[in-house]
């Protein structure tokens, strides 16, 4: 039995509209999770440990203002596109777009002002919320109206998050929940002991802008071989390696299948990723750097979290062989993951 409730949680200044930003609280027995309207922000999620003890496992803020002030997208959907975009460039039908710069040479997360940093409409369902919002013809520099709708459905210990699109025009788009986890509890000091496993076959080599070079690489033979679980803090030593900002490629199609699973044997939390999407970037936090300060005064140092963003291969709109980015007028975007927590 899921409870939903709503309460107001700010407000966003006069400069940016002043509208009212609610938290939308899902409990179930063994999961409570707060979202808000702004950014479609998962702020809080609370899960057991072994012992019963609830703690949160997402970094973040208490305040709005908090997310309102730059941060690396702590709990956000981000779009239209998530991930980089080489040199903020794309042809399409022809015609060059550009967008905003705003990672060093590339367009990272939907670019100035994303998906991240608007507030959405949200109705209130049986077990869940959904938002919805147009992003107008040109916004950011993208093609068309896109209507977008982000779904939060809780139910037991599974967190689903779906994601719909339509579009007047053909438009790149791929969404994807922008969370940090530490599954020792927010606030813990880094995510060695966590234990991880991400079920794909080969990975994007990336060039010193991020961007992927094009090549699909291999796993086998090298740290990023993470098909069976490793120690984090003991790999990353291991391969010599300063963290991971990778996508794994993950076996096509639109079924549900289980892609990732962290264990954190010190507490015994388990969290489970399955996804209809073709790619997960793996993000082990390497550039918090302990100066924000998160809920509870907390500070986020490099590697106090992990990311598992589900979504499409980074600039896939300029690379023909990987998996196909674009919507086109009369389809619809639809993908859903699942966040799983347990114990062990």
């Amino acid at each position: 039995m899921t409870t939903v409730r709503r309460e107001v949680f700010g407000r966003m200044p006069p400069e940016e509209g002043g509208g009212e930003v609610e938290k939308f609280v899902l409990q179930s027995d063994s999961v409570r999770v707060e979202i808000l309207s702004f950014g479609c922000i998962i702020t809080t999620l609370e899960t057991k440990d072994r012992d019963g003890q609830f703690s949160d496992v997402v970094l973040g803020f208490d305040t709005l203002e908090g997310y309102m002030r730059k941060h690396p997208f702590f709990g956000a959907v981000v779009g239209r596109v998530a991930n980089r975009i080489a040199h903020g460039r794309f042809n399409l039908d022809g015609k060059e777009y550009q967008l905003f710069l705003n990672n060093g040479p590339n367009s990272l997360h939907g670019g100035a002002k994303g998906f991240d940093k608007v507030l959405w409409s949200p109705q209130v369902l049986l077990n869940g919320v959904r938002f919805f919002r147009l992003s107008p013809d040109s916004e950011e520099g993208y093609p068309g109206d896109l209507k977008v709708w982000v779904t939060y459905t809780l139910s037991g210990r599974e967190l689903a998050i779906n994601y719909q699109a339509q579009t007047s025009k053909t438009t790149p788009i791929s969404l994807t929940n922008h969370a940090y986890f530490n599954l020792a509890g927010q606030g813990s000091r880094d995510v060695y002991d966590h234990k991880i496993s991400i079920e794909a076959d080969s990975y994007l080599p990336v060039d010193d802008t991020k961007i992927p070079t094009g090549e699909v690489a291999a796993v086998q033979g090298t740290g990023f071989d993470l098909r069976q679980p490793v120690e984090l803090g003991k790999h990353l030593q291991k391969f010599h390696l300063d963290g991971f900002d990778h996508n794994f490629c993950l076996h096509q199609g639109q079924d549900r299948r289980l892609v990732a699973r962290v264990f954190h044997p010190p507490t015994g939390r388990t969290m489970e990723v399955h996804t209809t999407q073709p790619g997960i970037q793996f993000y082990t936090g390497n550039n918090l750097d302990g100066s924000l300060k998160g809920k509870g005064a907390a500070t986020y140092p490099k590697h106090s979290a992990f990311c598992l963003e589900t979504q499409n291969w980074p600039d896939a709109v300029n690379k023909p062989h990987f998996p196909i980015v674009l919507l086109h007028p009369g389809e619809e975007y639809n993908h859903t993951t699942w966040l799983v927590f347990n114990t062990a």
